[in-house]
């Protein structure tokens, strides 16, 4: 199994993010440093494609977490796209979908954080 990773390309002033492999404790050490380079850029919108994200325990959930705080103290906007039904219930149950907008396309997220 490949570890995993973050695909990113610009689409504007929108990055675009896909992550590939869980958000768990296991991929969180690899991962959040790349989540920290997201928002190295001041006042850039984030789109965090999760399509590829199979599994997300505590731990990744507080990994998303500490990337909405990220880009909140750049001045960064950050949403997600493509989140899987799973974890889509565990953003509601948990209430962080308050906190983090998910949108059910790439296209859309990217829309939705540039205007």
């Amino acid at each position: 199994m490949r570890g995993p990773w973050v695909e990113t390309f610009a689409v504007g002033r929108c990055l675009v993010a896909r992550v590939s492999n869980d958000l768990d404790y296991l991929t969180a050490p690899a991962l959040r440093p790349q989540f920290k380079e997201l928002f190295a850029q001041t006042g850039r919108s984030v789109v965090l494609d999760l399509s590829d994200v199979g599994f997300c325990d505590s731990v990744g959930l507080e990994l998303l977490l500490e990337a909405w705080r990220q880009a909140d103290r750049s001045g960064s906007t950050l949403v997600l796209a493509c989140v899987p039904p799973t974890l889509q219930q565990i953003l509601h149950v948990t209430g962080v979908d308050h906190l983090l907008r998910a949108y059910d396309s790439v296209t859309a997220a990217e829309t939705a954080s540039q205007g």
